[in-house]
């Protein structure tokens, strides 16, 4: 190589490598200090795309751990409400067996007042944790996002079916139970079996409010249980219940006027279907609802003189003779449809006797006193009790499972998250002591480009000493 004023290519490759050892120094300064070993995408522009993704998971199953802690604390909240109505069933159990007895010498009234004192807060509390018919808030398939599986909607959400959760005393076959004298009304002949498979049986309602029909589909597996659950989920929104009496034969109870007429496949071998009646109290009348007809209804010392307008639809002839009964004093008789599907015939019905008798134009011919329902509804309300603990049983069953399904999730999504953070940390932080090897080499560069540089540029002054005469 010449040698040159013009160019000094020694200091031109000293000025090169300063260049770049400065910037060796600098990024292992840049490493050392952030603890990084990715710090801009022109560090490992690959490597970043897999980190970022891998911190994304954990952001996502950090949330998720927090999701599936509420989870547990809803459950948890649900869990304590059942536990205290299961505790109430236990007292309601020893209630109705105390009364069963036919020793028992004490006033049964009293005995029924706790009963459906506890019948009431059972409502209340079903009400509270949220699996009751007027607050389903969590009678659903909940789903509890957490995260970790191939997609949002697959392997990422713990669902806990509790749709057939509901635990009011409707849904548990309890509304219009009783451990005094009164007896549910029982249905058909023979001991109930259940809605084959693929099958329906309809229930029509009847109340004073109206009419309304509930229809119960047979399902692979189902058993006379699992039916009655059904049943009395849609039947307590009504305030009636169903339960199987000390025979196996499908009873109906309410604290109100009702009757009911079935019709379908059948719940057992033995006439349940077409117009069978479960009528309230066994106190009842036919009353044929026509303008020229009048009835005067006597219960104790009251009176009341009946009248139904002409051209009235039934709802409308049943409202009308309530409202006359409750206006005269007889608020405890009430009108329903009789069951029977006829237009304008209807069954008074009340829990104390009372008499009906026709003092003007057609119905019912003669006189009619309607007695007040007799019979041990104690050894039912056992029944409907042992009824109710095992629906309650399955509510728990499902709750339970939930909660355990829950922490596993949660146990999961934990591990996922270390190994996760793990991963990423292998591609993003910085090698410590790989990094303070780097920060001495490149000092040491760095100052021997300094002085290469200092010599290279100092080296054209030696071309001086040729000019020298």
């Amino acid at each position: 190589m010449s040698i040159s004023f013009q160019t000094n290519v020694a200091s031109m490759i000293a000025a090169v490598n300063l260049n770049n050892n400065n910037n060796f120094q600098t990024q292992t300064i840049t490493r050392l200090t952030s603890g990084y070993r990715i710090n801009n995408s022109s560090d490992d522009a690959a490597g970043l795309g897999v980190a970022n993704q891998y911190r994304s998971n954990v952001a996502e199953l950090n949330q998720g751990v927090l999701n599936g802690n509420d989870g547990v604390s809803t459950l948890q909240i649900i869990d304590g409400g059942l536990s205290n109505i299961s505790t109430m069933l236990d007292r309601m159990k020893t209630l109705a067996t105390e009364s069963a007895s036919s020793t028992f010498t004490g006033n049964r009234g009293t005995l029924d007042t706790e009963y459906q004192t506890l019948v009431g807060e059972i409502n209340r509390e079903a009400s509270n944790v949220g699996l009751s018919s007027t607050n389903a808030t969590n009678a659903t398939d909940l789903s509890v996002y957490i995260g970790g599986g191939q997609s949002a909607t697959t392997g990422s959400q713990v669902k806990i079916d509790l749709s057939q959760g509901k635990v009011d005393s409707g849904a548990l076959g309890l509304s219009g139970t009783n451990v005094a004298a009164a007896a549910p009304v029982t249905v058909g002949t023979a001991v109930n079996g259940t809605i084959a498979a693929g099958s329906v049986e309809s229930f029509t309602v009847n109340t004073s409010a109206g009419s309304s029909t509930v229809s119960i589909v047979g399902q692979t597996g189902d058993t006379a249980t699992t039916q009655l659950s059904e049943l009395n989920s849609a039947l307590g929104a009504y305030g009636i219940s169903a339960s199987l009496d000390t025979t196996g034969k499908l009873a109906f109870s309410s604290s109100n006027a009702y009757s009911i007429s079935i019709a379908g496949a059948g719940l057992a071998a033995g006439g349940e279907n077409g117009v069978n009646k479960a009528l309230n109290n066994g106190s009842l009348t036919y009353v044929k609802a026509d303008a020229s007809t009048q009835y005067t209804v006597t219960q104790g010392g009251a009176t009341a003189t009946i009248n139904v307008a002409t051209g009235l639809s039934d709802s409308a002839a049943l409202a009308s003779i309530n409202s006359q009964l409750a206006s005269q004093g007889l608020s405890s008789v009430t009108a329903v449809a009789d069951g029977t599907g006829t237009t304008g015939h209807f069954s008074l019905q009340s829990g104390s006797t009372f008499t009906d008798a026709v003092t003007a134009g057609t119905g019912v011919a003669g006189a009619v006193t309607a007695a007040a329902g007799g019979g041990n509804g104690a050894l039912n309300a056992i029944n409907a009790v042992n009824n109710a603990v095992q629906a309650l049983g399955k509510v728990q069953g499902r709750v339970g499972a939930g909660e355990n399904d829950l922490n596993y999730a949660i146990g999961l999504a934990n591990s996922q998250i270390t190994n996760f953070s793990s991963a990423e940390s292998g591609i993003r932080d910085a090698d410590v002591a790989t990094e303070a090897a780097n920060l001495t080499k490149a000092q040491v560069l760095e100052q021997a480009s300094v002085a290469a540089m200092a010599q290279a540029n100092s080296a054209p002054q030696a071309i001086l000493s040729l000019l020298k005469g």
